[in-house]
């Protein structure tokens, strides 16, 4: 008998799927449950320019379930649906391609880095709150991916993480976004579905908007510290690959911050400046912003003296690394698909309403925030997410004795937080893909402060329908 040890077979470890085989799963899923579920629809009229249901109209339509090839169509679909997104999100990667060839943001992020040392630690919670104030107030989401791709090498070059960059902007609009105490796109939007004067009620966000930050701020910081004395604590420790790539080009002598680089970032500032004076005062959106990027990467690789050539495999180049979270915004699409073609989205609808209805004030209060999530995992905006549910939950609040105000916070708190863990949230997807942070790293570190923000959430709506929030 041999005196070898017999070594038993070590076990797997369980790992999280890919995020694209999540949301094929859930395409399937949506598959099979056009098949039990009953179609049905709302009548719909046009309100400022958005598909708004008509409360009431609820009827019983012909049954389209899906099928499996139906289902592999619809995330072709789905990819046509999302274009818009998709191909903004390949604009600003090309865009930034040509930026980070030019090396001014290389030049730029080793002296911010000079200047900061010994005070690292503002960097988070001064530019958490000037995005937190773009996300309570401009409404900031698909605009905000562009900031990724700065945040993070200076976040780096300060000692930490691709996640504390990616979060400083992430989370810090989220924080603005979820208490949205001016933001048109959300609360404006649904205020304005619920019959109640724009931005009424402003005194409680504002409150809960410092509540938040403060939460968000705290828990970067908190993280920023233990990996600064630990790198090893990093979430992303050994496949932080951004990181690893941004230390290897900075090893050796720091680049000289040229007049050339000043101008190239003079030019990124500009397109900054002139991208919140268009979606401001004069509401761009995806194609003006679109076509703002590109005449930065234009500009940049002039000043640079690229080439055009240059310019142009630089643009692919930056384009190239945004494949990943481009395409999960029209796969994720494709669920929302399923669900139009198979008839069943307000089905869905009805029946979350009908649950709500039979329950107590203060429960049916915090039953609207829970519905409210599911449905923004659904329909992952929150302008279109207004338009599906307002006209329904209003009335609704009205039957059970919950202010339409308080139904208007429970929209926008579960429309905020789960914007930063579905991963139906296209811009959200996008901004991980561009600071190379897996989605299954993402929720493994931030969902402590999403379990916080969601028991905050669930007692501000308690005591605001116990106070009767107008």
């Amino acid at each position: 008998m041999s005196d070898a040890k017999v070594q038993t077979p070590r076990r797997r470890r369980l790992q999280i799927p890919h995020v694209y085989v999540i949301i094929l799963g859930i395409i399937a899923l949506a598959a099979i449950l056009t098949h039990f579920i009953p179609a049905g629809a709302f009548d719909r009229v046009e309100i400022a320019g958005r598909d708004t249901v008509v409360e009431g109209t609820y009827h019983p339509v012909d049954a389209h379930p899906a099928t499996p090839w139906t289902a592999l169509t619809a995330i072709y679909n789905g990819m046509i649906g999302a274009s818009g997104i998709v191909f903004y999100i390949f604009i600003i990667g090309a865009s930034f391609g040509v930026l980070r060839a030019t090396g001014a943001i290389d030049a730029g992020v080793s002296a911010i880095a000079q200047k900061l040392r010994g005070r690292e630690i503002l960097f988070i919670p001064v530019f958490m709150t000037l995005f937190s104030l773009g996300g309570a107030m401009l409404g900031l989401a698909e605009e905000s991916i562009m900031y990724i791709a700065i945040l993070v090498p200076i976040a780096v070059a300060l000692g930490y993480d691709s996640i504390v960059g990616a979060a400083v902007v992430l989370l810090g609009g989220s924080a603005g976004f979820t208490a949205a105490f001016m933001n048109p796109f959300t609360v404006g939007i649904a205020q304005g579905l619920a019959g109640l004067p724009i931005f009424s009620g402003i005194g409680l966000r504002i409150t809960l908007w410092a509540v938040l930050l403060t939460l968000s701020t705290t828990f970067v910081m908190l993280y920023a510290r233990r990996i600064k004395k630990d790198p090893a604590r990093s979430v992303l420790w050994g496949a932080d690959t951004l990181a690893e790539e941004i230390r290897t080009q900075s090893v050796g002598v720091a680049p000289v911050f040229t007049t050339r680089h000043k101008t190239v970032l003079l030019v990124l500032a500009a397109t900054l400046v002139t991208l919140a004076v268009g979606v401001t005062a004069f509401g761009w959106f995806l194609p003006e912003l679109s076509a703002l990027f590109i005449l930065m990467g234009i500009l940049v690789g002039v000043i640079a003296r690229l080439g055009a050539n240059g310019t142009a495999e630089a643009f692919i180049s930056g384009a190239r690394e945004m494949v990943m979270g481009a395409l999960v915004v029209g796969l994720a699409y494709g669920i929302l698909v399923v669900f139009q073609d198979g008839r069943i989205l307000d089905t869905l609808l009805v029946g979350l309403a009908s649950a709500i209805s039979a329950l107590p004030g203060t429960v049916a209060a915090v039953g609207m925030f829970f519905v409210q999530g599911l449905i923004s995992f659904l329909v992952p905006s929150g302008s279109g997410q207004a338009a599906l549910t307002m006209p329904i939950l209003a009335p609704l609040a009205d039957m059970v004795g919950v202010t339409r105000q308080t139904a208007v916070l429970a929209y926008q708190l579960a429309d905020g937080i789960g914007n930063m863990v579905f991963p139906t949230a296209g811009f959200f997807m996008a901004s991980l893909a561009v600071a190379r942070i897996s989605w299954s790293k993402w929720v493994k570190w931030v969902w402590p402060l999403l379990l916080a923000q969601t028991i905050v959430a669930v007692l501000v709506i308690a005591i605001a329908h116990m106070i009767g929030y107008k």
